[in-house]
């Protein structure tokens, strides 16, 4: 497995707290930092489902090809987590996103630190973070917005 350096980056700011309090307070920080959605997209045709909170996932394509995904949640914890999900995935081109490893989830100790319906959230983030990916890899590149679901 080849190593990431924003996912490398993320390991290392989370390895400097002892246990998941400080942690999810560390996750709570990352929110403020959460490209916001544009709050016309704040509907159900962006809502992720499968989460236990509201959270509403766009992106967008440039001209060069690259995604750049935005996000809101009612959860400030799952702000957190879909900050951390923007970081890695935004500024690659749809197969960049597609092949990438997602291995900063596990190495932190995020998922098994989750509910067991805020783990199935995570997954739900990552499907639809996929799936637009997909949906711009299959559409031509003057297509900016990927379509609804």
């Amino acid at each position: 497995m080849a190593t990431d350096p924003v996912q490398e980056q993320i390991i290392e700011e989370f390895s400097v707290f002892d246990d998941w309090m400080d942690r999810y307070e560390y996750l709570i920080e990352l929110a403020d930092g959460l490209p916001m959605i544009d709050p016309a997209h704040r509907t159900d045709n962006y809502v992720i489902n499968g989460c236990q909170s509201r959270v509403w996932i766009d992106a967008t394509m440039d001209s060069d090809g690259r995604v750049f995904y935005s996000a809101d949640s009612d959860a400030i914890i799952t702000k957190g987590i879909v900050s951390l999900l923007i970081r890695v995935l935004n500024g690659r081109t749809p197969q960049q996103i597609l092949d990438t490893e997602l291995y900063f989830i596990d190495r932190i100790g995020l998922r098994e630190n989750l509910s067991p319906t805020r783990a199935n959230g995570l997954g739900a983030m990552i499907k639809q973070m996929r799936m637009f990916a997909l949906a711009f890899q299959n559409t031509p590149q003057n297509l900016q917005n990927a379509p609804k679901k």
